[in-house]
């Protein structure tokens, strides 16, 4: 019993991994940086009208951070070990001025794929630098992050001001409830 327990638990690792490791290659043969850009920018655009339209005060949330990174897709999968994986544009005052990746590993119970988009508001100069100054960027380890979503007086909930970081996760329904986000890497593109 304990040997087709191992066994289970690497067959999902090796799944998990090449699953990753799929996903990594964000740079398909043949295409250029700049369509992978312009498909980023497009899909935050998308990402930000939706939120902006389903979430009353995010717009308002958003004039207020110092930078806001968007992901409009970020991949989830996994059979006992997971992961996601997503491509993002940073905006800081209305332009993009770098792409960033994020990807995470979990392991728990857990079957099944999702797709998210998620938006992190960067609300201290402070946080927003930590994430362009560094490699990498870990929520929950390199700034707080707090998770927002509406409640039921249709306003935003999940933050009590302090938070350096807001986010918001989104799916295809509107935004996702139970969403984490803490362990989550992001890294700067280079192409």
């Amino acid at each position: 019993m304990q040997r087709r327990t191992m066994l289970t638990a690497a067959a999902s690792a090796v799944m998990a991994v090449s699953l990753l490791g799929g996903c990594a290659n964000y740079r398909e043969q043949g295409d250029k940086p700049a369509d992978i850009e312009h498909t980023i920018d497009s899909g935050a655009d998308a990402t930000l009208t939706a939120l902006y339209a389903k979430v009353p005060g995010s717009a308002e949330l958003a004039g207020k951070a110092r930078g806001i990174l968007v992901f409009p897709e970020v991949f989830d999968a996994g059979v006992v070990v997971g992961g996601e994986y997503g491509r993002g544009a940073l905006r800081v005052g209305g332009r993009t001025i770098g792409y960033y990746k994020t990807s995470s590993v979990t392991l728990g119970v857990q079957v099944g794929a999702q797709s998210r988009a998620l938006v992190l508001m960067f609300m201290t100069q402070d946080a927003l630098d930590r994430l362009t100054a560094n490699k990498g960027w870990t929520a929950g380890s390199d700034a707080s992050v707090a998770v927002l979503h509406v409640g039921a007086n249709g306003r935003i909930e999940g933050s009590d001001g302090a938070a350096a970081v807001n986010a918001f996760a989104l799916s295809n329904e509107g935004l996702m409830l139970a969403a984490t986000i803490d362990g989550t890497k992001i890294t700067k593109i280079e192409w």
